[in-house]
């Protein structure tokens, strides 16, 4: 009976290995690897000091290389018709996936402003070169580049089949730690997510008043079903036949092959926006999105009105109109739906090898902006608030989600990975915004400046992507040249709607007190 028992847990233990060493992809990481979507995350980070190369290497040994997915490579079953992917878990040389570039002859006497067109050079470069799959599918590139805002840059690459955008960026942050205290994990602040719906009930429900507030909850309730049933539909308008409009900014992406992209960065000053934030009684994400409509709709003026003026010849005056007055112009709004992992679990999860929540599970909400120059900038504020108050207000990230998988298990990965191709390619951009560290933090005892992520492969010409880190906000673009051959003319308008913006509300703040 003893040695019975003892057999029982060895096959047992024995599987459980078989599993760690082996996992199959989740349906979302089996569509980034799909030729129509193959897509990436890409992290810039400014460093203030000379990067020690093999200071970091050592580090990554000690946890990155640790995390289940970055020590496994990706291994294909079966043929193209019924094929199977998996990761399993292989020796990981940290040698293999740090590059360090000899670019010391690239760094010449014109200082920061031609270090600064190397690195946008350098990183559109790594944007057409895929990631060798017979090794853990992610790269760290150290540049001794001194450039106008860093000391150095450490440049991580990573495909997106790894885990989704918020999971891998507070993963690498789950391997710093606080500048002031190397033993301490990087701390961010609170999110207050109660909602404007949640709050009328709370007050109607203090207020003693149970008929007030069961009218409240079915309200909601009804309100919730209706704006699903709404945006389900959009959405699947949108997947057929429902496309913006063609603006400079929206690219083409029918041939299906990648395209070179490039990323810009600017960092803002956080304390400017959360002055808006408070005087506005708005979230930080509404203020983003709300000077993003406003520097689009600059932008987009400046666009059409060159268009304007280009040739005297008939062709050019029939293509070449003032900005019309209604643009369908639309973001995808990622949304990560698994529960917020904490950077100390994944911190834990590295050190102790202990089980962590982990993996892809995206949603999308299709967000309109409100393209066109307002007498009062405060109005693109206001717009932006009521469009994703009621974007709170649905499922229809989670409806996306679902649905994606459904249609993977019904039709397949190919099928699936053409449906969210033309989706996405019928909309204009993509948006998204992560909160990041309230202190200063380092990257193996080198302190950093800045976090410029983005994410690259999908249909967009346009994706804009917001981090902040102490009391700055930085904007990262990546952009389709070929669409957007002025990145920087774009980071200017955001740069100056926001100004304005901020102006606008001193101006209502001065004007009440008087």
């Amino acid at each position: 009976m003893e040695i019975k028992t003892r057999r029982v847990t060895s096959e047992t233990t024995v599987r459980k290995e078989e599993e760690e060493e082996e996992q199959p992809l989740s349906p979302t990481a089996r569509i980034f690897h799909a030729p129509e979507f193959n897509c990436y995350v890409i992290a810039v980070i400014g460093l203030k000091k000379k990067i020690e190369a093999d200071v970091i290497t050592e580090g990554l040994k000690q946890t990155l290389i640790r995390h289940p997915r970055f020590s496994s490579k990706l291994v294909s079953h079966g043929n193209k018709k019924r094929q199977t992917q998996s990761w399993v878990r292989t020796n990981v040389v940290a040698s293999d996936h740090v590059v360090v570039p000899d670019i010391e002859t690239q760094n010449t006497e014109n200082g920061n402003v031609n270090a600064d067109a190397f690195l946008e050079s350098y990183i559109s470069n790594l944007t057409t070169v895929p990631l060798d799959i017979s090794k853990p599918l992610w790269q760290l590139h150290l540049l001794d580049l001194k450039t106008s805002d860093a000391e150095n840059v450490a440049v991580l690459k990573f495909h997106h089949s790894l885990g989704d955008g918020m999971s891998l960026m507070a993963l690498v942050l789950a391997c710093m730690r606080k500048t002031s205290n190397p033993d301490e994990l990087p701390s961010q602040p609170n999110q207050n997510r109660s909602s404007s719906t949640s709050s009328r009930l709370t007050a109607a429900s203090r207020g003693d008043s149970r008929f007030l507030w069961l009218v409240m909850i079915l309200w909601s309730a009804l309100m919730l079903v209706w704006n699903t049933v709404c945006d389900a539909l959009e959405f699947i308008a949108t997947a057929m036949f429902l496309k913006d409009t063609e603006t400079p900014i929206k690219g083409d992406f029918r041939s299906g092959k990648s395209k070179r992209m490039c990323l810009v960065h600017r960092t803002v000053s956080l304390e400017d926006i959360k002055q808006i934030k408070n005087a506005m009684n708005m979230t930080v994400n509404d203020v983003v999105l709300g000077v993003t409509q406003a520097g689009l709709s600059q932008y987009l003026e400046k666009r059409y009105g060159e268009k304007k003026k280009v040739g005297k010849d008939e062709e050019s005056k029939s293509n070449s109109n003032d900005m019309p007055k209604l643009i369908r112009l639309r973001s995808a709004l990622l949304v990560n739906l698994r529960p917020t992992t904490g950077i100390q679990d994944l911190a834990d999860m590295m050190a102790k090898k202990s089980n962590c929540k982990w993996g892809n599970w995206i949603g999308y909400i299709v967000f309109p902006f409100s393209i066109g120059l307002r007498d009062d900038p405060l109005e693109h504020l206001r717009r932006a608030k009521r469009i994703i108050d009621r974007k709170k207000n649905s499922f229809e990230a989670a409806l996306t989600f679902i649905a994606g998988n459904f249609i993977i298990k019904s039709f397949g990965v190919q099928v699936a990975a053409k449906i969210i191709n033309r989706a996405l390619s019928n909309t204009t951009m993509s948006f998204s915004n992560l909160i990041g560290p309230i202190e200063e933090i380092s990257f193996y005892g080198h302190p950093i400046t800045y976090m410029a992520p983005s994410v690259y492969g999908h249909p967009h010409a346009l994706t804009i992507h917001f981090q902040s880190y102490m009391n700055q906000m930085t904007i990262s673009l990546t952009v389709d040249p070929t669409a957007i051959s002025d990145p920087h003319r774009l980071l200017d308008d955001w740069e100056k709607s926001l100004q304005s913006i901020k102006d606008a509300v001193q101006k209502r703040g001065s004007g009440s007190l008087d």
